[in-house]
């Protein structure tokens, strides 16, 4: 019998597996992947809140050494003007990484299982082991199989985590109900880029209709994206690769000639599904943490941090509950409750932001003079808004000079 059973071993549910074992809880990590293991649609951003929860972990050292070059400033140009904006340092941590994920997640794996947690790749898993009935059904465990042996496989445990994504197959068999529902936003097409080096290791261009974000990663590389409202989604898809370039040159020619003369690194990488919601992340004997618990438009660039945040959330609860220190339900519904305090405010702010088919509000644009004005005292606090800090809350209380 495990403590805990986690499916998923990326960022979320690696996490919360290191996590746990350091509490001294019996872990079992379950995952389809074998580490090292890219996800290539997938946002790469560890913003200072999530570098902060890596720290404590003692795992920043090693995203560092992984040639992850630190971002410590990001050029904002919302058309009128372009300012220069560092956020305030989090948790000791003064610089964002965007590593990539096949060097994140293994990371992450392996601290983990250095933890003591146990970790069995290529397994799938198909079910959940319940007992009781109606109100009183309790998930007790999970069944799948081996995805190279396709041996069978069932294990208990005293509570099953989901942190398997979008999709999650948890939070299908328990029917976790979403809330907080916003419709599909953007779509978006990107590629990593040789050659095309950013001063600032960030850099945010909005624009009528679009967002053109690049961003420095691992081994020289440059994540260059463009961003366009989802209803456009089939058509860019129909040439990828000239709609990406006449974006480019209509909205911000110097990128265009920047990205023109350097070299694609990897195939052209793309997404129309973005959709954005909470779900309910507790029930009797399981919990969802990661994308699986919450998901949003991969231009809101803080879906790895809120998966180390709500890790850490979890992981205290989990162990205050399974520890007899407190009702295992009392403590996961603090755990709702203390993810929706801290992550509803920044997600409504960041996904009207991303509303591309209409003309930024009034609040908007005052905020953004604002920052123009003051980019060392306003703008910092903007910046920390946009990455998930919630000391910059305030600054939406009201947004409107």
């Amino acid at each position: 019998m495990y403590d805990a059973i986690i499916v998923g071993a990326r960022c979320a549910g690696a996490s919360l597996a290191m996590m746990l074992a350091q509490r001294g809880l019996r872990v079992l990590l379950l995952d389809r992947a074998k580490f090292p293991s890219d996800k290539p649609l997938s946002t790469h951003g560890v913003l200072k809140t999530g570098g902060a929860v890596l720290k404590r972990l003692g795992l920043l050292p090693r995203v560092i050494a992984s040639n992850c070059p630190p971002i410590r400033t990001c050029l904002l140009d919302p058309g009128p003007f372009e300012v220069m904006l560092e956020s305030p340092s989090v948790g000791g941590v003064d610089a964002m990484y965007a590593p990539r994920r096949y060097v994140l997640d293994t990371v992450l794996v392996e601290g983990a299982t250095g933890a003591g947690a146990e970790l069995r790749e290529r397994v799938a898993v198909t079910e959940l082991v319940w007992e009781g009935e109606g109100a009183e059904a309790r998930v007790v465990g999970v069944r799948g199989h081996d995805l190279e042996t396709e041996a069978p496989i069932e294990e208990r445990g005293r509570i099953v985590i989901g942190a398997d994504g979008v999709h999650s197959l948890v939070a299908r068999l328990v029917k976790a109900p979403r809330y907080e529902e916003i419709p599909l936003l953007t779509g978006v097409y990107w590629s990593y880029w040789e050659g095309v080096p950013i001063e600032t290791g960030l850099e945010m261009h909005m624009r009528p209709g679009r967002m053109i974000g690049l961003v420095s990663t691992n081994d020289g590389l440059t994540n260059v994206g463009v961003y366009f409202p989802v209803a456009e989604f089939e058509r860019f898809k129909s040439d990828v690769e000239g709609n990406f370039f006449a974006n480019l040159e209509q909205h911000v020619p110097e990128i265009h000639e920047r990205v023109r003369a350097g070299r694609k690194a990897v195939r052209w990488l793309g997404t129309g599904y973005q959709p954005n919601f909470f779900r309910k992340p507790h029930g009797l004997g399981w919990a969802l943490v990661g994308d699986a618990s919450s998901h949003h438009d991969s231009a809101n660039p803080s879906g790895i941090s809120y998966a180390f945040v709500d890790a850490e959330r979890l992981a205290a609860a989990i162990d205050d509950g399974l520890g007899g220190r407190r009702p295992l339900a009392d403590a996961l519904a603090d755990y709702e409750r203390q993810r929706n305090e801290r992550w509803l405010p920044h997600y409504h702010f960041l996904t009207k932001m991303l509303e591309l088919d209409k003309p930024p509000s009034p609040e908007m644009m005052g905020l953004l003079g604002r920052v123009a004005e003051d980019p060392k005292g306003i703008g910092a606090q903007f910046l920390g808004l946009v990455e998930g800090d919630d000391a910059c809350y305030g600054l939406l209380q009201p947004m409107d000079p």
